[in-house]
């Protein structure tokens, strides 16, 4: 038992500490509500447990062989989240139905997740740390404790967003909310590469 309470430790340290991901989950629940924002909460969870088995089942054996595939990965991702940064930044805040999109869906949020190098730092070293000897009985029960912590941990922000609706009922509240998740995932880009900058 022991040993499940530490897979759900390291799981709800690395799930619910702000990232790219629970920032897109917040601006989705303040933006398009708690239901709507199920579909990336269900993705980004997916998403990450399969990553999460792939690499207790021998995909970081070959990131050992092929070590620039963790630069294409981490590269990709900072490109995504500028791109997912300009994209807010330019929205104009309007709520109208036609002009207020669609929350983000399974897969938006599933892709996040492959793009986020937090998530494949986290997959490597929960990996490293509960299943060393690759035992595929621990990688299944680490990805059954990992999938219901990271959904819970990813709905969390999508419904802490649901609180902050009220105050962005009005395209200028909505035009500083988006701009604010922005720049947040800017951050997030420019902290991705600090550590190749040295």
């Amino acid at each position: 038992m022991s040993l499940i309470m530490s897979m759900a430790a390291f799981a709800l340290a690395a799930s619910i500490t702000p990232g790219p991901v629970n920032i897109v989950a917040l601006g989705s629940g303040a933006r398009f509500g708690f239901r709507a924002s199920q579909r990336h909460v269900a993705g980004a969870t997916l998403g990450f447990v399969l990553l999460l088995v792939l690499m207790g089942l021998g995909l970081h054996e070959l990131l050992q062989w092929w070590p620039a595939m963790t630069q294409v990965v981490q590269w990709a991702g900072v490109a995504f989240l500028l791109y997912m940064a300009f994209r807010l930044a330019a929205d104009n805040g309007q709520l109208e139905a036609k002009d207020s999109g669609r929350a983000p869906s399974m897969l938006y949020g599933a892709v996040m997740q492959w793009l986020n190098p937090k998530a494949w730092l986290a997959c490597v070293a929960g990996m490293g740390a509960f299943v060393a000897d690759g035992e595929a009985h621990l990688v299944w029960q680490f990805a059954a404790v990992y999938l219901v912590i990271c959904y819970v941990s990813v709905g969390c922000w999508a419904y802490a967003g649901t609180f902050l609706r009220g105050y962005l009922d009005n395209p200028t509240g909505m035009r500083v909310f988006n701009r604010l998740m922005a720049l947040l995932l800017a951050v997030s880009a420019v902290y991705l590469v600090l550590p190749e900058m040295h």
